[in-house]
């Protein structure tokens, strides 16, 4: 078969370039180690970075959730599936972010879907980060919106491209901390863009949220901003242990996406246990302000020992911590080594990052021991090398 033959040419073409990807089986929950094949290995490959995605609390959190409410939701949030778990949730998260209105979706890519796609049509055009997450570029594509794609961080680029639109809709869409590199966008300026263009500012703080800000809200609490404009999205899978995403912004805003959002209004809502887990894990952020602390220090120790082995790191003050090797085959190699040392460390190659970027992706969480974090970058250094 012809349609066959052509997957069996694009595979063979993926293992050519070393772009080939395979899913590694972890016999053990999330943690700072973890058990692959039988072998215990440090693990820095999770985006758990405050060690809460096995937390005793949330864990409880998801049994009470469910001896009181069951498994499943049982119908999309518009029908009957929007349960009390799902509306205190939704509360507690507007609370948070410091928001009007908050509302649960799916996952994180569900949300920028349903966002870029209910605030956009045909007549809009999307201005998106050249290094975006997936989703944001999929969204506009969703939406039938133009799209513009602006230099990463080049904020003049973005204002000459806005000033140049007459689209009757412009949405600025952009990660807040760059989930390849642990770069920040200057939230701040791209407000006072949105402010001068009549624009939305759409920011996903997938990685921000729980890492940056005072208390660790994350990047609008990081920059102290607030605006009607501001849609602001937080995916629960990451630094927040669980699953699926908020979105929150003005009441009429999040009024417009309840109607309006495909991906919330045609899929079923999320298990009450996952809602009944975030609201747990915002309790855990505001209760143990020490954990984002923690985390914070094995930021700073890792990028200490970093300098001392000769390592050059992005300037990324998050958890994110990138390690650029060049090469597809050159960033496996080194990963391989790792694992051979005792160490987790994935290799991130194209498409995910520009040819020519592959690298290794280091996420440090609150949980890991001192020591660890600092033979993690001995061990760089010797696999890069070697």
């Amino acid at each position: 078969m012809q349609a066959a033959g052509r997957l069996a040419d694009g595979l063979a073409a993926l293992e050519r370039e070393d772009l080939a990807r395979t899913r590694r089986v972890l016999d053990s929950a999330q943690a700072p180690r973890v058990v692959v094949g039988g072998r215990s290995l440090a693990n820095f490959s999770s985006n758990d970075y405050l060690g809460l995605a096995n937390h005793p609390r949330l864990r409880a959190a998801a049994h009470a959730a469910i001896d009181e409410f069951g498994v499943g939701a049982g119908a999309s949030p518009l029908v009957s599936g929007h349960l009390r778990a799902h509306a205190d949730a939704e509360e507690r998260f507007a609370r948070f972010c410091g928001l009007p209105r908050a509302l649960l979706f799916a996952s994180g890519y569900a949300a920028n879907l349903g966002i870029v796609a209910s605030l956009c049509d045909r007549h809009a055009k999307v201005f998106a980060d050249r290094l975006d997450h997936a989703c944001l570029v999929d969204g506009a594509i969703l939406s039938r919106a133009a799209l513009s794609r602006y230099r990463h961080l080049d904020l003049g680029d973005l204002a000459k491209r806005l000033e140049a639109s007459s689209a009757a809709v412009k949405l600025i869409a952009t990660d807040s901390v760059f989930s390849m590199d642990g770069d920040l966008a200057p939230l701040p300026a791209m407000l006072a863009l949105a402010e001068r263009h009549d624009a939305w500012l759409l920011v996903d703080d997938a990685h921000g949220v729980g890492v940056i800000g005072t208390r660790g809200h994350g990047a609008l609490e990081h920059f102290g901003i607030t605006s009607p404009r501001i849609v602001y999205m937080a995916t629960l899978g990451k630094a927040l242990g669980g699953y699926g995403a908020f979105v929150a912004g003005a009441a009429q805003t999040v009024e417009w996406l309840v109607q309006r959002a495909r991906t919330l209004i045609y899929s079923t809502a999320l298990p009450p246990m996952a809602a009944a887990v975030a609201s747990a894990a915002m309790d855990l952020v505001d209760e143990e302000p020490g954990r984002v602390a923690r985390l914070r220090d094995r930021i700073a120790e890792f990028r200490a020992a970093a300098a001392r082995a000769g390592l050059a790191l992005a300037p990324s003050i998050t958890a994110i911590q990138p390690v650029v090797a060049g090469t597809a085959i050159a960033a496996l190699s080194a990963s391989a080594r790792l694992l051979e040392r005792g160490f987790l460390v994935p290799a991130i190659r194209p498409p995910t990052v520009p040819e020519g970027t592959s690298r290794l992706r280091v996420s440090l969480c609150a949980d890991h021991a001192r020591e660890d974090v600092e033979a993690l970058a001995v061990a760089l250094a010797g696999s890069l090398a070697a």
